[in-house]
């Protein structure tokens, strides 16, 4: 194999020749242009970067060389099963009671005891996206949860942690604000430089986006940008941004309620936003034995012919016309068997 080594701002071209058996950091090299590897400096080689760019075989060469067996990565993310209740007695069912409502799914008129019932499923359903943003493992033994069978999932910010990349104690909107913001893109030309990408943000950092962008307009005193109104400064001030590109990659940015909820992550300061890149990748799928197109990030579910867990609602008791028990009540259960695929997570950023 041929190969670039690099120290500092030196580099050589060589071939390698030989690796010490058991080591194989120890190489022996014939560099290409020189009798030696002294053009990278005396001293330690420690911290050389070196990657393989070719080969070169004399005429008649018998042997191709060892070969390269690909390393083969697998994640697996086991789905959690989420369960929920919702319970009216008879009595209540019985006396009527009209309530004009507006919901958060749209839904307005007015509404019985089915009120409480609505509330109950819109709860469930916000629980079921908070638990794929959250979840933890817990299984083989990790932790008091674990060792109570409870084995867990890898949500997005589990995944991200132990898979992605984080970065912390920024300030956009200050003096090295957008050399901050470079730093991040020179991380993800590493991981495979996805050209475009989803900002999903708290107030205060969307906000230092926003002043770091508009730092660099040249537009109108102190580089105000004027953006309604045929951008007049007389009728409107725009000061916000939606999106912008920087080198290769597009970023769309935009408030994340889930971040700005003082009943959720509004009231902590562990996290200020998540960089989730657009599009698809493909993937290879054990269960339906082929390669699949997928988003980045999905949601699957446990479903056959037989059973869809992906939202099951059913109704237990003696009240209503359901006739299942002796008690005088109506149950309403919820439950869902689902699990968060985060592809390629090298390319998801968690800013803390």
């Amino acid at each position: 194999m041929t190969v670039i080594i690099a120290k500092g701002s030196k580099e050589i071209k060589a071939r390698i020749k030989s690796v010490a058996t058991g080591n194989t950091t120890n190489l022996g090299v014939e560099v290409y242009g020189a009798a030696d590897a002294s053009a990278l400096g005396t001293g330690d080689v420690t911290g050389c970067t070196m990657f393989v760019y070719g080969s070169e075989f004399k005429k008649g060469s018998a042997s191709a060389g060892k070969s390269v067996q690909p390393a083969v990565t697998t994640f697996e993310n086991k789905p959690i099963i989420l369960r929920d209740k919702y319970s009216v007695d008879g009595s209540d069912v019985a006396q009527i009671g009209w309530i004009e409502v507006t919901s958060e799914n749209g839904a307005n008129g007015y509404l019985w005891y089915m009120k409480a019932e609505s509330e109950a499923r819109l709860r469930f359903e916000d629980q079921l996206e908070m638990a794929m943003v959250e979840a933890e493992k817990g299984g083989s033994g990790a932790g008091s949860a674990g060792a109570a069978g409870y084995d867990g999932m890898e949500g997005l910010f589990a995944a991200i942690e132990s898979r992605g990349i984080q970065y912390s104690g920024t300030d956009f909107d200050g003096a090295a604000g957008l050399s901050e913001f470079d730093d991040l893109l020179a991380e993800l030309d590493k991981q495979g430089a996805i050209e475009e990408n989803m900002l999903f943000l708290d107030r205060q950092k969307s906000l230092e986006i926003d002043n770091m962008l508009a730092a660099q307009n040249s537009y109108g005193a102190g580089g105000t940008s004027y953006g309604v109104f045929n951008n007049s400064e007389d009728m409107a001030l725009n000061l916000g941004f939606s999106g912008f590109r920087r080198g290769s990659y597009d970023f769309y940015k935009t408030d994340w309620k889930y971040l700005n909820d003082s009943a959720t992550r509004g009231g902590l300061s562990t996290i200020e936003g998540v960089l989730v890149p657009a599009g698809t990748s493909s993937v290879y799928d054990e269960t339906l034995g082929q390669n699949i197109s997928r988003p980045f990030l999905h949601v699957r579910y446990r479903a056959n012919e037989n059973e869809d867990r992906r939202m099951k609602s059913w109704v237990t008791g003696s009240v209503g016309g359901n006739y299942t028990s002796e008690a005088d009540v109506m149950n309403v259960h919820f439950l869902s068997e689902r699990t968060l695929c985060v592809q390629a997570a090298n390319n998801f950023v968690l800013l803390k």
